[in-house]
């Protein structure tokens, strides 16, 4: 049966050729493919719409038949018209242009059914709706009945696959197929968490009897995918644990001591905690793999170089990898201010640095003479050999792929790996990209601190607004003005800041204003930062460039231009950049366009400046596709589970998973061979570097 599920697709009936290389082109060449291909939704017969019932401006699904297929032409454009009608009424479907492989579709007297937003002009009609062919044998509607619906290219539509089609495949596979196929669940964590075996999920997934079936399918296969992406995890953490690190330290002795000592700050009491978790793993002969969360302006850094105290006092090399050289430029100077003062040498290794100025640095810290080395994408070329790299921080380590990070640890012999981010993540998140990380939060933000106060502008008031920066300029505060990613191109983007840059120059003649923006050189970036920096600067008005890494402390109030448009952590991302001073700190959010989830956002970043809430808030607003990153790790890629919604599935999958490796390391009991025959076909790839036996 095994050999069953491997068959191609092309030997399946209702499948030819062409139906054969549109299902490829979706990545199904088997039969197990073509079953894990589940429906996008489900249409519930009982909630079905008759056409006397609807009302103008409703979403809702409707069923009909064909009843007349035309197209008609105004002076710019050909549309297509579908009248359909049940016992009650008719309905009108229109489209306009890309029209002539949908005509060909249709026929008069074929059941479909219809979903839309419900309009009127001469008639009821839907402006081109989401439609499926339904059997013609269900054309009396029976209460309960739910129909499974398929995400249809426009490629396999025009080869004549649609839902219909779909269940006459699935239909005819089950005829074939039996309830002894192999099931990647091993039979003791089915039992346990009350799951349907595979052969029953499959069917029930593809022909749910009722609601409560399909919940039933459902929460398997959420089940099952959870599974398969934590025990990726659960090898990776296992194998981790289990090399010897080169660098295990002894002792933080007067160094690190004296770092403590001349700080002109007290640390808070989160940062000394996760201070105290991160001196036990360089303790450790167990390489550290931790994860540094901490929202803007939380003090990550400072904890960053109490590490590098206690590798430097133990011999051993750290590293500091940062993704732009204004971050990169501004850990140099803060590690710079920390260590020099003890006669510790820290170097920058970035790009815009001459040969000569590398080729001074790099057998300085091949033979161990500079104990710490800050930089960026420059820190990973071949050139560059480490004497005993003991720990590698990679700060936003969202902006690095998995090559990068990982190119970086190799360069030493398992050294200690601390990677930060000021981005706080969602738990379900966390658990299902660094499921395989320990992790450490600092959720206090340092004494003294005040909130940023939040507001939303309209255009309207923002004379007002400019009356107020004016006071703030005169006060001998610094201002940020920031201009969004107007399009997806680079040029437009920086367009918008060159002209907002002139508007305000013109408004704020009197006072010094500079523009910063990605395509300026190195050397003029770093001229225009310099000169905001020593206060020389009123006004820096910028694209997103400064999200990471523009620390002014006497920078008193951000405005952030056609706010709607950012996403909820890019917003608090930049407003992060204000505040670092004493001083009572604004952050204005420019509104020019209302969206309901533009507004929303800006109304959630007035209420709070908890960068966790706000994260929550955002993977619920964006999914996590884009939320962080998420193609960046390789990890998410989720068909059926949502990890917005499906929390505990994740927390129960996560248990099963971790003690399925635990018990089994390298997967070789009888009772996880399908398990381990399933896992490795699928996820093989996303080990990195971690293996099986």
């Amino acid at each position: 049966m095994t050999n069953y599920l491997q068959k191609k697709i092309n030997r399946i009936p209702y499948i030819g050729k062409v139906r054969e290389n549109a299902l490829n082109s979706i990545g199904i060449y088997t039969a197990e493919d073509l079953l894990y291909y589940f429906p996008r939704k489900y249409l519930d017969r009982s909630n079905v719409k008759k056409m006397n019932r609807l009302i103008v401006g409703e979403e809702c699904t409707v069923i009909g038949k064909v009843d007349r297929v035309w197209t008609t032409r105004t002076r710019r454009k050909t549309i297509l018209k579908v009248t359909i009608k049940d016992n009650y009424g008719y309905l009108t479907l229109n489209w306009f242009g890309g029209i002539y492989w949908i005509e060909k579709m249709f026929k008069v007297g074929d059941l479909i059914s219809v979903s839309g937003k419900i309009n009127y002009y001469r008639g009821l009609n839907i402006i081109h709706p989401d439609f499926d062919f339904l059997d013609a044998k269900m054309g009396k509607l029976s209460t309960g009945i739910i129909v499974p619906v398929y995400a249809l290219t426009e490629n396999m539509r025009k080869k004549g696959l649609n839902s219909r089609q779909f269940r006459k495949i699935f239909k005819n596979l089950f005829t074939e197929i039996t309830s002894d196929i192999p099931d990647p669940i091993p039979q003791k964590i089915r039992n346990k968490y009350n799951l349907i075996d595979l052969f029953d999920g499959l069917k029930l997934i593809h022909f749910p009897k009722n609601k409560e079936s399909l919940k039933k399918a459902r929460y398997r296969f959420k089940f099952q995918e959870l599974l398969m992406l934590q025990s990726v995890l659960a090898i990776k953490r296992r194998q981790i644990k289990n090399e010897k690190c080169q660098a295990q330290c002894k002792r933080a002795g007067e160094l690190t001591a004296n770092l403590y000592k001349k700080l002109p700050f007290e640390l808070t009491e989160s940062q000394k905690r996760v201070a105290r978790e991160i001196y036990n793993d360089l303790r450790s002969d167990t390489p550290m793999n931790r994860l540094l969360q901490g929202d803007v302006g939380s003090g990550k850094t400072i904890v960053a170089a109490i590490s590098a105290a206690i590798m430097t006092e133990n011999d051993f090399q750290t590293v500091i990898m940062a993704p732009t050289e204004i971050l990169a430029e501004q850990h140099y100077n803060n590690f710079k201010k920390y260590f020099e003062p003890w006669g510790i040498d820290c170097k920058l290794l970035i790009g815009k640095q001459t040969k000569k100025q590398r080729e001074e640095i790099l057998p300085k810290i091949a033979n161990g003479k500079i104990p710490i080395i800050v930089g960026t994408h420059a820190l990973l070329q071949e050139k560059v050999k480490y004497s005993k790299l003991g720990l590698v921080i990679i700060d936003e380590q969202h902006r690095f792929g998995v090559d990068q990070r990982m190119s970086l640890i190799k360069k030493g012999t398992n050294p200690h790996v601390l990677m930060m981010t000021a981005t706080p993540i969602p738990r379900t998140m966390s658990i299902s990209i660094y499921g395989d990380m320990d992790t450490s939060i600092i959720d206090e933000m340092p004494k003294g601190r005040k909130p940023i106060v939040t507001r939303v502008v309209k255009k309207i008031q923002l004379p007002k607004v400019y009356d107020f920066l004016k006071d703030q300029i005169n006060s001998e505060r610094q201002i940020f003005i920031v201009y969004p990613l107007i399009s997806e191109s680079e040029k437009m983007d920086l367009q918008a800041a060159e002209k907002g840059f002139e508007k305000i120059s013109k408004i704020f003649s009197s006072y010094k204003v500079a523009l910063l923006h990605s395509k300026l050189k190195k050397l003029e970036k770093s001229e225009v930062i310099e000169k905001y920096k020593s206060g020389e600067t009123d006004i820096l008005v910028s694209t997103t460039v400064i999200e990471v890494g523009v620390d002014i402390p006497n920078a008193t109030v951000m405005i952030i231009e056609n706010a709607e448009r950012f996403g909820l952590s890019q917003l608090h991302q930049l407003r992060g950049r204000i505040g670092r001073g004493g001083e009572k700190s604004y952050c204005i959010l420019v509104s020019r366009k209302d969206t309901e989830q533009g507004s929303e956002r800006l109304r959630i970043l007035e209420e709070t400046i908890d960068g966790f809430k706000i994260s929550e808030a955002d993977l619920k607003l964006r999914g996590p596709g884009e939320f962080f990153s998420a193609k960046q790790h390789g990890l998410i890629d989720l068909k059926i589970a949502n990890l917005i919604e499906d929390g505990e599935i994740l927390r129960k999958a996560r248990l099963a998973a971790f003690t399925i490796v635990k018990n089994d390391p390298n997967l070789s009991d009888k009772n996880n061979r399908d398990f381990r025959e399933f896992f490795l076909k699928n996820n093989k790839d996303k080990l990195n570097y971690a293996t099986i036996g």
